[in-house]
């Protein structure tokens, strides 16, 4: 009796110790080496492995398909010229030989030139400029009235006061496309004038080498000879704004960037709460959906006012108040537009996949948003639809003044709002069927799960203890 009872007390804590140093175990994987030779360490070490090169390998693969999107939308542009207008207002020897040189594209440059009759625009170079203002045309260079009269009559007498610039007007649009004016327009015009200056100036000087008035000219108004004709880039509404360039490109990538945290953490919340389990399809589409877009129209709002913390103008379209409102509610649609398509997705790519397709999503919308499409390969074209390019569009209207086509741009990111509701919902109920609702469980099924589970975790601590009881 004596002797069992030691005994017993004995294997009870023996097992007592067994039973902490199961629990304490995991403590001791900390020692083992990256090239541990033991089942477990070789197999660890080939999952690690696989994993990483595996991934670098997908990353390789992106670099040379979705990556290359946005260097070719660079390679070799413009692959196209842009269209320009010349108009002869002038009528003499000055507008004759100007658009002649410019139709014949003299000068390096990037834009095809077409010559328009002086009746097509009664307005004068006014309204020219006006149809600039309005993009019917990238740009314009109007011959201005009375130029060969100006030149003919300070030829015949000096006058101090000549001023060949006077003569051509070359019309642009920065705020259209910073980069097209900046890179492309400015550069041809330029070009294309400096060369038709330059020998019209030398075709003047043989004219009047034996002029009796040519030393008076030299004497009183040498820029009669050495610049006859030159010309003044008007550029009719600048991109005067450098902190714009937030809103109008980076701005939209940041956008993105914020609503895929959006997406994360409403994806985290519903798997954390069980709703995309418990919840019937209905109320879970209804759920994502009124997470989607109550998040962003408070998003669109900070994000609206920040530009306005940063001393964005938003008066010069709508006014103040309403530009404003303008800018919040088109950041807001197109918040939704480039977003939802994300939230959409997410359901069938999961976690995992969802960096691949916003990779993807990204470049694509970058790629039509730096230079004019016209100017880029025909696969460009989609751009028209992207939601990048139609939201770059309606915030210049509102920041710069630019042609009015809010309209359409919206309507464009209207319709990709639709096109992610009913994918998301598609998604969603396939998604379902594959993988049904877990019905919520009863208080009494619920008390006998949490009882079992107790049961499991406690079978050896209650084993230990019956023998210390039985010990005792």
């Amino acid at each position: 009796m004596s002797s069992s009872k030691p005994s017993s007390i004995r294997g009870g804590k023996e097992a007592q110790a067994d039973h902490f140093n199961v629990k304490d175990a995991p403590a001791s994987h900390g020692r083992l080496s990256f090239f541990d030779k033991t089942p477990p360490g070789n197999a660890a070490r080939g999952v690690y492995l696989k994993t990483v090169i595996g991934g670098t390998f997908m990353m390789m693969i992106l670099i040379f398909t979705i990556l290359a999107i946005y260097w070719a939308a660079l390679y070799r542009t413009p692959v196209r010229n842009l269209h320009g207008w010349v108009v002869d207002f002038d009528g003499g020897v000055v507008g004759q030989i100007v658009s002649q040189g410019l139709a014949l594209n003299q000068g390096l440059g990037k834009i095809t030139w077409e010559v328009l009759p002086a009746s097509a625009f009664p307005g004068g170079p006014e309204e020219l400029a006006q149809a600039v203002r309005h993009e019917d045309a990238w740009t314009a260079v109007s011959i201005n009235p009375g130029a060969s009269d100006r030149l003919t009559a300070a030829l015949l007498a000096p006058n101090s006061a000549y001023d060949g610039a006077q003569a051509i007007t070359g019309y642009g649009v920065e705020a259209r496309n910073e980069n097209a004016f900046r890179v492309l327009i400015r550069p041809s015009l330029q070009g294309a004038l400096d060369v038709i200056s330059r020998r019209f100036a030398q075709e003047t000087a043989k004219r009047v080498a034996n002029s009796s008035v040519l030393p008076s000219i030299m004497a009183t108004a040498p820029q009669t000879i050495v610049a006859p004709i030159y010309y003044t880039i008007d550029n009719l509404i600048p991109f005067d704004q450098p902190v714009a360039t937030a809103a109008t490109f980076v701005g939209m990538l940041l956008q993105l960037i914020l609503g895929f945290f959006v997406v994360m953490i409403a994806f985290s919340a519903r798997e954390a709460s069980g709703y995309d389990k418990t919840l019937s399809v209905r109320a879970l589409i209804v759920l994502r959906l009124v997470t989607c877009f109550s998040a962003y129209f408070i998003l669109s709002l900070c994000f609206a006012l920040l530009n306005l913390a940063f001393k964005i103008d938003v008066s010069r379209k709508f006014g103040h108040g309403g530009g404003f409102m303008a800018l919040w509610m088109v950041n807001y649609i197109g918040m939704l537009a480039v977003v939802l398509a994300l939230e959409s997705l997410i359901t069938l790519l999961t976690p995992k996949g969802m960096p691949f397709f916003m990779l993807l999503w990204i470049i694509s919308n970058l790629a039509v948003s730096i230079f004019p499409i016209e100017l880029l390969p025909v696969v460009f074209r989609y751009g028209y639809a992207a939601p990048f390019y139609n939201l770059s569009k309606a915030i210049r209207v509102i920041v710069f003044g630019t042609r009015n086509r809010i309209g359409m741009s919206v309507g464009i990111l209207f319709a990709w709002i639709a096109i992610s509701c009913i994918s998301l919902s598609l998604i969603q109920w396939f998604v379902r069927r594959k993988d049904p609702p877990t019905p919520p469980s009863s208080d009494s099924s619920s008390e006998e799960s949490v009882a079992a589970t107790a049961q499991e975790r406690l079978k050896g601590g209650e084993t230990v203890d019956r023998d210390l009881v039985g010990g005792a």
